[in-house]
């Protein structure tokens, strides 16, 4: 059972609301190591330099969407096994297929709650204490 304040997570969303929200909920877990930024490919350089345990990732983003994002991650020797949940406004089964073919090992369809990321979590990490 890992401890929720040993994930180390980073947040991006071109939306500040959204990053604060999310982070709001995943301290609420017991996160305390969350990095939050606006666009994808900063995020991925700050990944390379620092990686992380798992990633939460908007899909509508400007320059990089959510999947050419975790398709960058995937591509990545460095990076493939950081776990990887996009962040959606729909349900779209289209989208939630083409990002688990690609790698995405959960998803959250906004808004959610507290309950329903930690549930999403825990079926990336298992139980968290």
């Amino acid at each position: 059972m890992p401890q929720a304040s040993k994930i180390k997570a980073v947040v991006v969303d071109d939306q500040l609301t959204m990053r604060t929200l999310v982070r709001s909920c995943l301290q609420q877990i017991g996160l305390t190591d969350i990095r939050e930024f606006p666009k994808a490919p900063e995020a991925l350089s700050a990944l390379k330099a620092q990686p992380a345990h798992i990633v939460f990732s908007d899909f509508n983003m400007p320059e990089m969407d959510g999947l050419e994002f975790l398709r960058s991650i995937r591509s990545d020797p460095q990076l493939k096994g950081i776990g990887f949940i996009l962040l959606t406004g729909r349900a779209d089964a289209d989208l939630v297929k083409r990002a688990a073919q690609f790698g995405a090992n959960n998803y959250l369809v906004k808004p959610f709650t507290v309950a329903v990321m930690k549930q999403k979590l825990e079926q990336i990490f298992g139980a968290l204490s």
